[in-house]
């Protein structure tokens, strides 16, 4: 009985917390590989409260500065990008968009999690061409071959406007994000903007464990020319809110689980020495101590949660690999388009916080029943024997 409650509590433990973990892996993913990419740099005031006018913040001599982040250790790709906010119309209807002017053959390494719906990717050849997000193409009733108007502010506050055509729409991971987003080309952003300057210059690493070194690797750059670097959890608040909400569901659940385990544990540990009363009493009746008879139990608890935990490790990784071959579909998650096909996701934190769950409360639960027999008359324990 306590064999298998311990390794039940600890394989459900370690798959629901890899699930938890393939989540956060694929959201991180997509937001990386979508829109943020995995480290920024801009201006301070961009990142604090630029997000109304994002064109009035800029990056000077921004191919100098990509030269620079590109020869960073680990850096895959880097690229400029230039945001800015507009009005998009088709002569019956005009809708606000937020818009990157982006360098498109570049663009393509960071845009893998977003799925083109219709039409054909941007090229660095379209000058006029356009993407829209899913919802803003709905907006607008806008299809690939549409012809757009798109009106901004330049940096030196005139009006401008540019004709567009809709080369593509696309869908993202955020329902709010595609109901505003246009990317056109880098070129065309600064003929309508009237700058040769960039706003963000946005890197992509080989691997996530490097950003840490590619933030320090790039401290000297950003500070000399004033300016600063956010990671992409930084940036994405989103993010940060999902992490928080599973990581307090997931400490409810191991709570609930360390309950059950104990509770179990300790009805069947006091069931087993309830039965074995007339032994310990006749132990204690030839010379064996209290504390003799107390360390006797607990050890022997302490390696049934032992033999239970490794037990329940061995059949939870079956359990993920098999999950995880199979794949589960799951739904869109809430301000989300696109629902994503789930696995488990096994991180050696996992192993060692479901090897002390059911180690410790196996021998938690089992201290109880182990002071209780060991305190009991030895005249009542022999009267077990009868």
């Amino acid at each position: 009985m306590v064999l298998l409650v311990v390794s039940f509590g600890v394989a459900a433990l370690l798959v629901t917390g890899g699930f938890v973990q393939d989540l956060y892996r694929q959201l991180g993913e997509t937001i990386v590989r979508s829109q943020s990419g995995h480290l920024q740099v801009a201006q301070e005031a961009l990142f604090n409260s630029g997000s109304r006018s994002p064109e009035k913040h800029r990056i000077p001599d921004v191919a100098a500065l990509k030269r620079e982040l590109q020869q960073l250790p680990g850096v895959e790709a880097v690229s400029a990008r230039l945001t800015f906010t507009g009005l998009l119309g088709n002569g019956a209807r005009d809708a606000p968009v937020l818009g990157e002017g982006i360098e498109a053959e570049v663009e393509q390494r960071f845009m893998r999690s977003i799925t083109l719906l219709a039409g054909t990717p941007l090229t660095p050849a379209d000058t006029n061409g356009a993407w829209l997000g899913e919802g803003l193409a709905r907006t607008l009733d806008a299809r690939p071959g549409a012809r757009l108007t798109l009106v901004a502010s330049t940096v030196g506050g005139a009006m401008n406007t540019i004709d567009l055509e809709v080369r593509g729409v696309f869908r993202s991971f955020s329902r709010d994000y595609d109901a505003r987003a246009l990317k056109i080309g880098l070129i065309a952003a600064q003929e309508l903007l009237a700058t040769e300057d960039a706003n963000t210059v946005v890197l992509l690493l080989g691997e996530d464990a490097e950003l840490a070194r590619a933030v320090a690797a790039a401290g000297p750059s950003v500070t000399r020319r004033n300016l600063c670097t956010r990671t992409w959890e930084q940036l994405n608040d989103f993010y940060r809110n999902t992490v928080l909400l599973y990581d307090r569901q997931f400490a409810v659940l191991a709570a609930i689980i360390l309950l059950m385990v104990a509770l179990g544990v300790n009805n069947a540990v006091s069931m087993a020495v309830l039965e074995r009363q007339g032994e310990f009493g006749t132990m204690r009746a030839l010379g064996n101590t209290d504390r003799h008879v107390f360390l006797l139990v607990a050890s022997e608890v302490a390696m049934m949660g032992v033999a239970g935990t490794v037990l329940g490790l061995a059949v939870g990784t079956l359990v993920s690999m098999l999950i995880s071959t199979i794949g589960i579909d799951m739904p869109p998650p809430p301000n989300s388009n696109v629902g994503y096909v789930a696995g488990i996701r096994l991180v050696p934190g996992l192993f060692l916080q479901a090897a002390v769950v059911g180690v410790g409360a196996t021998f938690l639960a089992g201290l109880r029943p182990a002071h209780r027999v060991a305190r009991t008359p030895i005249v009542t324990a022999l009267a077990q024997c009868r």
